[in-house]
């Protein structure tokens, strides 16, 4: 039973030590590689953002079709960031973990140095004292090299010795200059973390360790103080770690007390004085520097023999035994103590190099996201204020489109009735005025003075001036009566229009419509054309005596009647019916056409009917006066008869045959100006309705152009909105990405930073 609970019990303690084994190998420095490929994956996508927002920012300020959202100073503030993130990228990607040992000449820190990298990569051992800075650096390669400050020529170097020879052999190099050993990764694994060791010259070479601190310290993450535990700390190591300390708040130090195998000598001294250098070395730490508390000096101190670990790491590597060879006792004591302080000395660098490395970025990375969230948020809240403004434009524009176009609809069916009523007032009082001139035509033709005389040849032209004075006469009568009032109706009927349209129109044209529809005199046209429409008059001035049986008979039954019973047949003759002719070719005679012989048989026939007649008539009526009255009275009344016919024919001089030319026509002419009544007022009507339309269109014109001006400023507004729309989601977009950036710092912040702390 013991045996089983023995053999259980080892194998717990395999599994544990199995456990150990594993968790040990799992390097800290890790820690810090994880965190440099994070942060520099967050900025190269804050780079790729920046770079996106610079962009869009730039070409939104280029748009010509939009009211300024962005100003120059966000393009350049943008443009600014995106040069700042590009430089730290780079420094991010040359970042590493840095730790600088520091000590007397002859203390081993080379040789601590080889012990942590398991190989004899720096010279060290009596007569090997490092006289130069050397920075420890991995590289991927597979062959050694030397990089000198100031020089890109790789000096190849295969051994230790080598590296020492040309190290002694450069005379150039001072105790402050600086040569990189580019050592393959493949040899010392603990390079692969991006871990940097810097080897330094004693400081008791040198008084120049303000130079040294400015040009080698100020970026390390950890500074080791390698002391010999032979002595103790002296004040030249004090010194420069006062300055340092003086230099960086609260610097990271370890202090390692070299060639403690020693003790193993007098070994009844040992914790003596172990406990001596521990009390100095804590009151160093946290008395004189400040920059750990007691509770956290006991893992900042350690006592090892950096020689011993590194031969027997040598000898583990080429497959020997680590405990064989010449090693004093409490060996395993010294390489744990050296062990742990590889793992305390791995976790206080990752973390403090996270921290000084990554921190300030991040904060810096955290700033700009946020400098171009907030500008994206300010483009953001410009583009949606401007839609919004373009959509009330928009709707703006569109109901007032909608109000014209109603509107529009609206006056002209009032217009074309107005209009209307206009032209049929204007026709009335047209008409009546011109009927009112004909009946007082006799005074218009009255007041015509011209040397009449009854030839053809001065009749003719005494008619041209006739209708010349007629014509101008009712014209200027017809435009005294007329003209004024049509006007002035006209011109309120257009000021009406005007007046009705001009809220259609935009407000920088309302006072320009004079100019844009100048309104000439308008005159009326009384085109009556007299020489025209008396062109047939056929004057009568032959004598005529007043008591002759014609004149009797036309006063009593008037002109047509008299005729009609002078001549003693009805005008209306009747009419054979068209015959067809023998001759085809000849043409049928035309209906109405009277024959030769019936044309004299008509002419016989009547003349015999009025002899028969007035003879009879004569002899009735003479025997009937004579047996009345007697031959005396019949005689006196026939010598006045004849007295009367004298003196008409006397007095039937020019003036008289003008007068009763004159008559004639006012007779004649005021029968033929009665029948254009009607077209001489629609004539003028109409010339209204012409004066009136065209200034309604005129004023459509303009609220046309009005429309379209609407309409394409719609169009625009349209375009404008729909690009807003585009650049407020764009907007929208990159300020979300930059809450997505901040969310990624955030947590890196969280698991890397924090963690730190």
């Amino acid at each position: 039973m013991s045996l089983l609970f023995s053999r259980s019990k080892s194998i717990v303690t395999g599994k544990k030590d199995k456990r150990h084994m594993a968790d040990a190998t799992a390097s800290p420095l890790k820690h810090f590689v994880t965190a440099k490929k994070k942060i520099n994956g967050i900025f190269e996508q804050l780079g790729a953002y920046v770079q996106e927002s610079a962009t869009f920012l730039e070409e939104t300020h280029k748009n010509g079709e939009l009211d300024p959202v962005t100003t120059e100073e966000q393009v350049v503030e943008v443009k600014g960031y995106l040069s700042k993130v590009s430089g730290i990228s780079e420094v991010l990607a040359r970042r590493h973990m840095k730790v600088a040992f520091f000590g007397r000449t002859s203390n081993g820190k080379s040789t601590v140095i080889n012990a942590m990298l398991w190989d004899k990569v720096l010279p060290s051992g009596i007569g090997h004292t490092t006289n130069c800075f050397l920075r420890v650096e991995g590289t991927e390669g597979h062959d050694a090299f030397l990089l000198t400050e100031g020089s890109e020529e790789r000096k190849s170097v295969k051994t230790v010795n080598q590296l020492a020879h040309a190290l002694h052999q450069d005379e150039l190099l001072t105790a402050g200059s600086l040569v990189s050993v580019m050592w393959p990764n493949s040899k010392c694994p603990l390079l692969k973390d991006d871990l940097v060791l810097m080897d330094s010259p004693g400081i008791d070479v040198t008084t120049e360790l303000d130079s040294w601190i400015d040009k080698f310290c100020l970026d390390a993450d950890v500074f080791v103080l390698v002391a010999n535990s032979e002595s103790t700390l002296m004040q030249t190591e004090k010194q420069f770690f006062h300055k340092v300390n003086a230099r960086l708040s609260r610097p990271n130090i370890f202090i390692l007390n070299n060639r403690w195998d020693a003790s193993a000598s007098e070994p009844e001294y040992m914790e003596e004085v172990r406990r001596q250098h521990m009390e100095r070395c804590t009151s160093f730490l946290v008395d004189e520097l400040g920059v750990v508390d007691r509770a956290q000096a006991s893992d900042r101190i350690f006592f090892v023999s950096a020689k011993e670990v590194l031969s027997a790491r040598i000898q583990k590597a080429q497959g020997m035994p680590e405990g064989g060879g010449a090693l004093a006792e409490g060996f395993q004591v010294r390489m744990f103590e050296f062990q742990n302080f590889e793992r305390r000395f791995e976790e206080c660098i990752s973390q403090s190099a996270v921290k000084t490395k990554f921190e300030q970025h991040t904060v810096r990375a955290k700033q700009i996201a946020e400098e171009v969230r907030r500008i994206m948020d300010s483009v953001h809240v410009a583009a949606q204020e401007q839609r919004v403004y373009c959509l009330e434009m928009r709707e703006d524009r569109q109901d007032r489109l909608g109000f014209i176009d109603k509107q529009l609809d609206l006056l002209s069916q009032d217009y074309k009735l107005k209009i209307k009523q206009i032209t049929e007032e204007v026709e009335r009082q047209v008409s009546n005025a011109m009927a009112e001139e004909i009946r007082r035509l006799y005074v218009l033709v009255d007041d015509f003075q011209l040397d009449f005389h009854p030839s053809p040849v001065v009749i003719k032209v005494y008619k041209n001036e006739l209708h010349r004075h007629i014509e101008e006469g009712l014209g200027r009568k017809m435009s005294e009566r007329c003209s004024s009032s049509i006007t002035t109706s006209l011109h309120t009927m257009q000021q009406e229009m005007i007046d009705g349209l001009k809220p259609l129109l935009p407000a920088s044209l309302r006072g320009q419509i004079d100019m844009l529809i100048p309104r000439q005199r308008f005159t009326l046209s009384y085109d009556l054309n007299c020489d025209k429409l008396c062109a047939d008059f056929q004057e009568d001035i032959e004598f005529h005596f007043s008591l002759g049986w014609t004149m009797l008979v036309n006063r009593f039954l008037g002109p047509k009647g008299g005729r009609r019973a002078l001549m003693g047949y009805n005008e209306q003759v009747p009419r054979p019916l068209p015959l067809t002719p023998a001759n085809p070719s000849l043409p049928p005679l035309p209906q109405g056409s009277l024959t030769q012989e019936e044309l004299m048989v008509s002419m016989v026939t009547g003349l015999a009917s009025l002899t028969s007649r007035t003879s009879m008539g004569i002899l009735v009526v003479g025997g009937v006066v004579w047996k009345a009255v007697g031959w005396r009275l019949i005689a006196l009344s026939l010598g006045l008869y004849g007295l009367l016919y004298v003196y008409e024919r006397l007095t039937w001089t020019t003036k008289a045959k003008e007068r009763a030319f004159k008559r004639q026509f006012v007779e004649y002419a005021g029968e033929k100006l009665q029948l254009i009544v009607s077209y001489t007022g629609s004539n003028c009507s109409h010339q209204v309705q012409q004066e009136l339309a065209g200034t309604f269109a005129q004023l459509c014109q303009q609220v046309d152009v009005t429309r379209e001006d609407l309409e394409k400023e719609i169009a625009a507004l349209n375009q404008k909105i729909e690009i807003l729309d585009s650049l407020q989601g764009k907007a929208k977009l990159l300020r979300n990405k930059a809450g997505w950036l901040d969310s990624e710092l955030n947590m890196f912040i969280h698991q890397y930073l924090q963690q730190s702390r």
